[in-house]
């Protein structure tokens, strides 16, 4: 019997990124949003081509959201111009997942969305 368990932080997840995602098919082509999430990690991303090869996609990753189990706290990181995770700063914690990508959405300093 196939497993059917349903992960409500995947879904949260999934419905936050829909709601980043352009609604232009032909937009999407130029720029889309993705996400992956392995059960205590979520990453997401911009997909675009390549400016000098449209041919070839990348991923950025902009926004990372991790899960401590013995805190029972997710924690929200955002990538600096170098490469690097930081932690994001007023609000690095929550206990809900939505309250973090409310924050996301909102880029209140620039962080994800420049």
């Amino acid at each position: 019997m196939k497993n059917t368990t349903i992960d409500i932080n995947e879904l949260t997840i999934k419905k936050f990124v829909e709601s980043l995602r352009p609604e232009d098919k032909e937009i999407r082509k130029q720029l889309d949003i993705g996400y992956s999430y392995d059960g205590k990690v979520i990453l997401l991303y911009e997909i675009r081509p390549f400016w000098n090869n449209p041919n070839e996609i990348q991923n950025n990753e902009f926004a990372k959201i991790r899960f401590y189990k013995s805190r029972r706290e997710w924690n929200l990181y955002w990538m600096r111009a170098s490469g690097k995770w930081e932690i994001y700063e007023p609000f690095p914690e929550s206990s809900y997942l939505e309250k973090l990508t409310e924050i996301i959405k909102e880029d209140k300093h620039g962080c994800f969305f420049g």
